[in-house]
């Protein structure tokens, strides 16, 4: 199974209380939550990518990080994102425990096509592609916007993008959906999602 997943930001409590306010009482409460519900819910065989955000320096030392990845269960992949530089140069992180560390990826999860990278992407390779159901094929997850006026603007141009209307090359006419997936943690009680059920909770947040 393939998992999603971004801005966890362990170490991170100024995150945690004025731009999340998340429901803990401290970082160290944070971490045992979203350490226990990555594990309830990934086996060892299953892939998590982390969409960005991973740690903060703040608070944490080589040690501390690598006693949290060497808790996570499964293969992680992480697309970095604009906190990761404060500790992936950092002497002493266990990188090893990466199947890779990308800024930019794109894979298939069951047919589909998904575009990974921290920050959204309206228009991207493919984005049109239809299945033989005429769904779109094509999903790009992110992270970075967390649930702001950032997140809640982007919402507003993907409402718009779908009232839009294009002419394709073989005359059909669709919509412009830009189809992205916000995998913020905290849309997903603090736990990795399978595209099936992003999908599901993106489609119940937006209509």
């Amino acid at each position: 199974m393939r998992y999603y997943i971004a801005d966890m930001h362990f170490f991170d409590g100024d995150v945690m209380k004025e731009m999340d306010r998340r429901p803990f009482g401290s970082v160290e409460e944070m971490h045992a939550c979203m350490i226990g519900r990555w594990n309830k819910k990934v086996k060892k065989r299953d892939e998590v990518f982390v969409l960005g955000d991973m740690f903060s320096w703040k608070g944490a030392d080589a040690p501390s990080i690598n006693r949290i990845l060497a808790q996570l269960r499964g293969k992680i992949y992480l697309v970095s994102g604009n906190h990761d530089g404060s500790w992936l140069h950092r002497d002493g992180i266990n990188l090893d425990r990466f199947r890779w560390i990308r800024p930019y990826a794109e894979i298939t999860d069951q047919n589909r096509n998904v575009v990974l990278c921290h920050y959204p992407i309206p228009f991207f390779g493919k984005n049109h592609m239809r299945d033989a159901g005429g769904k779109l094929k094509t999903f790009m997850v992110h992270g970075h916007v967390h649930d702001t006026a950032e997140a809640a603007l982007l919402y507003r141009f993907e409402e718009m993008s779908r009232r839009e209307k294009i002419t394709t090359a073989a005359g059909d006419v669709e919509s412009m959906e830009c189809n992205l997936i916000n995998c913020f943690c905290g849309y997903s009680d603090y736990q990795p999602l399978s595209l099936d059920e992003w999908i599901v909770l993106r489609d119940r947040m937006l209509h």
